[in-house]
């Protein structure tokens, strides 16, 4: 059970958490599936995403180690120049979150933990107008591992000089409570992104929430 006297600081991830990006992820791919007719698209749709996260993390781990990070991404912003493509300025927040950063900010210091990289996630905050709720921000360029190994949770209680017993993780997906538990910090685990109850428990999640609105109730 989560101590709240023993928290300084909320961590959030940003897809299905703060970002409400992860249902338009299994539409599309939904969409691709019922082309193909394949049965129960949508059900599908979401274990295919929610089964590629880990792997995912994984290989950009191993891009970074590799030191092919920086030339992928040059090649990736060459690749959008030349199609005409622009940075994303249509990502969604989940409804009640600004709300919900309003009631922590002040008594908590506050992070995002993303394996996003720093652009969209710079792009997700300035749209939503969020840089000022936010003490630190770790994401897929900010450390060697990625979620679910511990290293970026570690990474954000060392940037709020907090210890990290004393932080709390706050995903939708057991990637994210994994890389808390892992951490040695609270896991929160919210029900508006991919997780099911079952699973994220499963993974050790502290407390289950049904959204991420519901952080500033608990805390």
């Amino acid at each position: 059970m989560l101590e709240k006297d023993k928290v300084e600081a909320v961590l959030f991830d940003l897809d299905g958490t703060l970002m409400d990006t992860d249902d338009q992820a299994v539409e599309k791919l939904a969409h691709r599936l019922e082309r193909l007719r394949w049965p129960h698209p949508h059900q599908a749709a979401r274990r295919f995403v929610m089964a590629a996260e880990t792997p995912g993390n994984a290989l950009m781990t191993l891009i970074d180690m590799l030191g092919l990070d920086g030339p992928l991404a040059a090649l990736t912003d060459r690749l959008h120049h030349w199609r005409g493509l622009r940075a994303r300025a249509d990502f969604r927040i989940v409804a009640d979150a600004e709300e919900m950063l309003d009631a922590l900010k002040g008594r908590y210091r506050l992070a995002v933990v993303t394996t996003r990289g720093r652009r969209d996630a710079e792009a997700f905050l300035g749209q939503h107008n969020l840089h000022d709720y936010f003490d630190a921000l770790v994401t897929r360029e900010s450390t060697w591992r990625l979620k679910p190994h511990p290293a970026p949770v570690r990474r954000a209680a060392q940037l709020l000089d907090v210890p990290v017993e004393q932080c709390v993780m706050v995903g939708d997906t057991p990637v994210d409570v994994k890389s808390a538990r892992r951490a040695g910090a609270w896991a929160v685990a919210v029900l508006c992104g991919f997780g099911e109850r079952g699973e994220l428990e499963r993974a050790g999640a502290h407390v289950v929430l049904e959204h991420t609105s519901h952080c500033s109730s608990l805390l």
